[in-house]
């Protein structure tokens, strides 16, 4: 049996690699190893790794790396740990190839050390675009230190390929998140009271509001914005999900923190919700609003509004039911007042999602069991370069 090695560090990913990670499990030729990490083992951001257990899978192994700071000194020292800890995670576990999922800085410390272990990479998802974030130059690092890939859109595999990977080692197939909305049975919008005790007989948001971390300064001022549109507005419940923990998170959750105690039959807030509840919350709500992927990935499917602020996301394809806005209070409130009216609502009924495709986790199965069991994977990879 081939060894593979899923590596999740947020509750977010692990959300979304979860699909991937349960057919790993049940398949007879792959054997599934799990290690986490980061915010997964940390008390402030919910010690997540509970509901992987939960979910019953075994955790290979867990590797604390995430010092209790948000600055850059403190990340980057968390970086620095991360490579640390993962050589010898890599050295016990011996892996016949690791995935991961994404942008964020421990996954490009992992794999630098799968580079020098000479462990071969599965990346989800290269080619994208954050232009607000240093996730940016941390995704394409991250394709560069990868064997095979997959991407979400068909623009995404061409953007890989540019970056010199040759052609057939990526593969276009869709975003992963899809597969849950598609696959998991929701919770009813009764359940989903119930579980996060909050009524929602009135009109609610989903809030997602997430660090710009390549400006500096204005997590802050970017967030009171969006609190003073939704303070102005009436009749409007909020669910908030807390930051991550990027580079001045702690700031954004500290003031929800005190909004949400000025209204809690109003307001309400979640370190963490999980997969069932967050997407059971999304298919409910009438605008999904802040900075989040999954606004601009995920919520299209439910043919609901988004709600994209500022520039975290910018560079991303989006469907038609995104409204883009700056992070200021005026534009902000007349994106909530156009996503709520009966106007915009008829018009994204047809919501078509440039990232939904079918058997999502199953595809990216069938490539990885052919490389590694038709001895496919040469290390020493050849740039490819694009006809002039």
């Amino acid at each position: 049996m081939k060894k593979i090695c899923i590596i999740t560090g947020t509750r977010a990913e692990y959300g979304l690699l979860s699909p991937l990670i349960k057919k790993i499990d049940e398949d007879k030729e792959l054997k599934l190893q799990l290690v986490v990490t980061g915010m997964h083992l940390s008390p402030e951001f919910g010690l997540t790794y509970k509901q992987i257990e939960e979910d019953g899978y075994k955790i290979d192994e867990k590797v604390e790396m995430l010092l209790s700071s948000d600055t850059s000194v403190g990340i980057s020292k968390s970086m620095g740990l991360a490579m640390i800890s993962f050589s010898e995670v890599i050295e016990r576990l011996k892996p016949d190839m690791v995935v991961v999922l994404g942008d964020r800085y421990e996954i490009f410390a992992i794999c630098s050390v799968c580079s020098i272990f000479k462990v071969p990479i599965a990346h989800l998802y290269g080619g994208e675009t954050t232009e607000g974030a240093f996730d940016e130059c941390f995704r394409h690092s991250i394709t560069k230190m990868s064997y095979l890939h997959f991407t979400s859109t068909n623009e995404y595999r061409n953007r890989v390929i540019q970056l010199g990977e040759q052609p057939n080692r990526v593969f276009n197939v869709g975003a992963i998140g899809i597969e849950n909305i598609k696959n998991m049975k929701l919770l009813s919008k009764e359940e989903l009271e119930e579980s996060i005790n909050f009524k929602l007989d009135s009109r609610y948001v989903l809030v997602t509001f997430h660090p710009v971390t390549l400006e500096n300064n204005t997590s802050e001022k970017q967030f009171k914005n969006l609190l003073d549109a939704l303070d102005s507005m009436k009749n409007l419940n909020v669910i908030f999900t807390k930051s991550n923990s990027d580079t001045d998170g702690r700031i954004i959750n500290k003031m929800i923190d005190e909004f949400v105690s000025k209204d809690t039959k109003k307001y309400v807030a979640f370190t963490s919700m999980g997969s069932l509840r967050y997407l059971s919350a999304m298919k409910y709500c009438d605008v999904i609003i802040g900075n989040s992927s999954s606004g601009i990935v995920e919520a299209p499917s439910f043919k609901i509004p988004t709600i994209n602020i500022g520039d975290r996301q910018k560079g991303r394809i989006q469907a038609k039911s995104v409204i883009n806005c700056e992070p200021n209070k005026k534009d902000i409130k007349e994106a909530l007042n156009k996503s709520l009216s009966k106007e915009f609502i008829e018009y994204i009924k047809d919501t078509i999602n440039p990232y939904e495709q079918d058997n999502v986790s199953l595809k990216i199965i069938e490539e990885i069991k052919y490389f590694l069991y038709n001895n496919k994977i040469d290390l020493k990879k050849k740039f490819y370069d694009l006809e002039n």
